[in-house]
Formats: C-alpha cells, structure tokens, sequence
C-alpha cells in the first residue's frame, strides 16, 4: 500500500476543496491510505463514508499563506505540521498540501531533510508547449533564489530522473534557461553549468534556452536558478492568461466576430484544455526524502485530485530511491 499524508486546510479554498478532491480519488485508488490531517468538524463527510483507506488526523490551526516559514514550523499543533510529524514518525511516503509555499519548503528541508548529497532541492513543475501533449518540465521554481554551478547541475540529474518516470522518455533533452542560445552568454555560473553538462555524460544535454523557447519544446527539462524560475513562471500564466481575454475581447467585438467564434469554438476549448495547469495538479520538492508535491494555492477539485495522482505515480515509481542511486553515482 501506497501512505499518503493530506494537508486538507492548507490552500485558499481548504476543505471546501480537499474535501471531495480526497472522496473521489480514495474511492477509486484502493491500494492508496490517505491520512487526512484537520480539525475533523469539517471531515465528518470522509468519516461517513465508511472506506477502509481513508484515516482522519485531527490538527487544531492553519498556516497561513503569508506566514513567515520560520515562525510556521513552531506551530505544531497546525495541519501542515501535524502531517509532516505523521509522515515522519510513520515512516510513510509522501505528504501533499496546498498551503503556504515557504512553510512547506522550510518544514520539507528542516524536518524530513535532504538526501544525502544533494546541495539543495528544488521546486519543479510541468508546462503544457506546443508540441501535442508534450510537457516541458522547469526547475528550480523557487526554492533557491541563487545557486552554484554543482547544485544547478544537480537539478538537471533531479529533473531528468523526473520526467523520465512521470512522460516514460529515456534520457530527456535538458537545457539551461539563459539569455541567449551561444555557450558564452549568461554569468559565470552559466558559463560554468554549460561547460560542466557538456562533459556529463549522464545528461542529454542540448545547450542554452531562451524563455521565449521554453513552451515550444525545444527541451524536455529546463533548469534554473530559483529567481529566474519564478520570475518565468509567473510571466509565462500572465501571459497565458492576458491572451485568454484579449481572445475573450475579440470575438465578443461585433456580431460578426460572435458567429465567427461558433465556428473556431471547439479548437478554442481544446487550446484552452491543453493550458490548463489544473492537469497538472502542482509541483514537487525534488532531493528531499520523501515525496512531497506542493498543490496550487488556489486549487480547484480538479488540480487538488491531479496533484493526488501525481503523487501516486512519483511513489510508485520509486522516484526518492532513484534519485539516491543517481547522486550516489
């Protein structure tokens, strides 16, 4: 049996979301125990439902989304901490939550720690290209805001191992987010990376990337510095989302434009689909000891119950013991 602890407060929404994401998902994963930890006057509709795998935990307080992480980890009586105690003193697998970033970074690193030999973990996540159904897989999101050329390399093992176990793709194409596409752009620390991914072996390395290239699939992984990462993520919904209602805006021009879109609506809802980061559900904590998939804050049902069977399918292929065979490599 696959453990899973559940953060079921964290998050915008909290239980109004987890609620019925965590319903649907024990209901149709037997061979998954979901530990769900939160005040129980709001889970009384899991304790109803009388299934076997389903375990509530009871916690008395939130973390808030704006908490400091620092101060965050001595609230010990909160669901997050409550869920990283229970997954650490059970020994089980993984811990999913969709509440403060920092806290669950800080909890992540500081209570269930680091595999040995790796520098620093980083937060990792898939974008849709436009390549069909192909993903693209970008870190570090935002756990490091600076990192050495050893530890940018480390993402690039961590990211390779990712995505060849969540899209089954042999030596994945991995390239450095930078400034320009020649092996000399970029500081130090990119000039470094490039020459060292050069040598690796074990890395399909293909050079440089611009950002403007990342969701048009030229890589299969992407690696960053935590800053830069951040930044391009949160250009890139921005983007996404200003050309949604700039879309909006056109064809509700005239009535022309109206019936135009009857034509093109189908397509339309495809792109739209294929954009969706809610099918993806989060990211991961890649080089920590467990797995631990960090839900979107502002999840709905859909998101929280993807990043569930994200997390499914990391354990279940072993994704921790793989990075430990690779790093001790």
């Amino acid at each position: 049996m696959i453990n899973i602890v559940v953060d079921m407060m964290g998050g915008d929404d909290s239980y109004k979301i987890t609620v019925p994401s965590v319903e649907k998902f024990a209901k149709e994963n037997k061979d998954v125990n979901l530990y769900c930890i939160g005040t129980p006057t709001y889970l009384t509709k899991l304790t109803g439902l009388g299934l076997p795998n389903l375990f509530i935990i009871p916690s008395k307080t939130v973390v808030k989304m704006d908490a400091n992480p620092m101060s965050a980890l001595k609230d010990v009586d909160s669901s997050l901490m409550v869920g990283i105690k229970t997954l650490i003193d059970n020994d089980y697998d993984a811990i999913v939550s969709a509440g403060s970033t920092g806290a669950l970074l800080s909890a992540s690193v500081f209570k269930i720690k680091r595999i040995s030999g790796i520098k620093r973990p980083a937060l990792t996540t898939s974008l849709p290209t436009t390549k069909g159904d192909k993903k693209t897989v970008v870190l570090d999101l935002g756990a490091n805001t600076e990192c050495s050329a050893i530890e940018l390399e480390q993402f690039a093992t961590l990211g390779s191992i990712y995505y060849s176990i969540v899209y089954q793709e042999n030596r994945p194409s991995v390239a450095q987010l930078n400034i320009g596409t020649e092996e000399e752009k970029g500081t130090a620390v990119n000039k470094e990376v490039y020459t060292s991914l050069k040598n690796n072996k074990n890395i399909n390395f293909v050079g440089n990337i611009e950002s403007r290239e990342v969701l048009n699939g030229l890589a299969d992984v992407v690696i960053c510095d935590g800053y830069s990462g951040n930044i391009f993520l949160k250009s890139t919904e921005g983007a996404i989302k200003a050309m949604s209602t700039l879309l909006k805006a056109a064809f509700k021009k005239n009535l022309f434009s109206k019936l135009s879109y009857l034509g093109v609506r189908k397509s339309i809802g495809e792109m739209k689909e294929k954009m969706n980061y809610k099918s993806v559900g989060g990211a991961i904590l890649l080089g920590v000891n467990k797995v631990v998939v960090k839900a979107h804050g502002s999840s709905d049902e859909k998101a929280f119950y993807s990043a569930l069977k994200l997390t499914k399918t990391l354990v279940g292929n072993n994704i921790v013991e793989k990075i430990k065979e690779e790093i001790s490599k």
